[in-house]
């Protein structure tokens, strides 16, 4: 029996043979037909979540990481462009980032990249839609019938694609050491009397240093459907959680296919390794300030994972635009847009120079 007809069996549920699904609540399969808690089956041999050495596998892919392992159907949306990953057997309606229906067969990727591990959803859509609720109810800017609206009813749960990245880093620096001092300078002032004040001066000095440093776990995300600017406000998510990629913990979920390739993430990657390495070497320099910072970093042992992360999405129109709201599916923390009222703007700055003209009457 090969490894796709597996990966489909084992998800099934044992009293009644229904496609069981992965409930966060129960942190266990459970089948939607009968009820029934299925056991996870997790494959002895998936053993510790390994990290890839990045170099050997940018100049030659190997194929044990390809394919995901079980059938599945890919669809682009022509809107924003995500790539979503559905079971073989569905077929997806609207897209589940903007909601757009003009959803295409995509099969320019015939064997990605698989996950190595992944971080389940620990949250339920029950909970989800509580934090929803009073999410909303804190906007005091949003349309009020916006509040009313039964926006949460379409939440649904999504595995986004990320590319987690190590390396040990040595790296010497050097800068110019600044240390301030202070001179009494005298002045005349508009009445033509003779003052002083103190005036800070620099004192430079040649400094260097070395810098051994782990990153470890530095994240990329490898999505385009989550509008990036939210998916930083439900960051992070820890890694320190995952386990080894299994078929059964996307049962009932959507996946959406990475659109970020390796080579890609990599260099994004090394920027942001760059630029805090240069803060750690800026922390070191002693005294007061710095300048001319020259960074010289040397990385080795560098290793990859593709991971899948959980977030609960809610994609809405409202008026001609359409806004998301995100929830980190394993910690909970809430991002969203929404629109705002023109008339509770108008009447809030309104209140704000009323404010403003009695306090100017009363110290008058």
């Amino acid at each position: 029996m090969d490894d796709q007809i597996q990966a489909i069996q084992k998800d099934s549920c044992p009293a009644c043979g229904g496609k069981a699904v992965w409930t966060p609540a129960k942190q266990a399969l459970v089948c939607p037909y009968c009820g029934t808690e299925a056991p996870m089956q997790v494959d002895p041999a998936s053993g510790q979540i390994e990290e890839i050495d990045l170099v050997s596998t940018l100049r030659e892919m190997p194929e044990d990481l390809r394919g995901w392992e079980t059938p599945v159907k890919t669809v682009k949306c022509r809107s924003c462009h995500a790539v979503t990953v559905f079971d073989a057997v569905k077929v997806g309606k609207n897209c589940d980032f903007c909601g757009s229906p003009e959803l295409v067969d995509y099969d320019e990727i015939k064997s990605p990249i698989r996950p190595q591990s992944l971080l389940p959803f620990k949250l339920d859509k029950t909970r989800v839609r509580e934090a929803m609720r009073k999410w909303y109810a804190s906007k005091w800017l949003a349309p009020g019938k916006l509040k009313k609206s039964a926006l949460i009813d379409t939440v649904h749960g999504v595995y986004l694609p990320y590319w987690t990245f190590d390396a040990q880093v040595e790296a010497r620096w050097t800068a110019d050491s600044g240390t301030y001092y202070y001179v009494t300078q005298t002045f005349r002032d508009a009445n033509g009397n003779t003052q002083t004040r103190q005036v800070q001066k620099v004192r430079w000095r040649p400094a260097s240093g070395h810098v051994s440093h782990f990153f470890d776990d530095e994240p990329i995300p490898g999505t385009q459907g989550v509008h990036p600017e939210l998916l930083r406000k439900v960051e992070p998510f820890p890694t320190h959680d995952l386990v080894p990629y299994e078929t059964a913990y996307l049962s009932g979920f959507v996946v959406e296919h990475y659109q970020v390739v390796l080579f890609d993430a990599a260099q994004q990657s090394r920027l942001a390794m760059d630029s805090k390495l240069r803060q750690i070497c800026g922390s070191q320099v002693p005294g007061d300030t710095y300048r001319n910072l020259q960074v010289y970093p040397e990385y080795s042992g560098q290793t990859f994972k593709h991971i899948l992360v959980p977030v609960w999405l809610l994609v809405y129109d409202y008026g001609a635009k359409s806004y998301q709201v995100v929830v980190n599916g394993y910690t909970g923390q809430i991002a969203g847009e929404y629109p705002k009222s023109w008339w509770k703007i108008f009447f809030l700055a309104l209140a704000a120079l009323l404010v403003i003209a009695l306090f100017i009457l009363a110290n008058r």
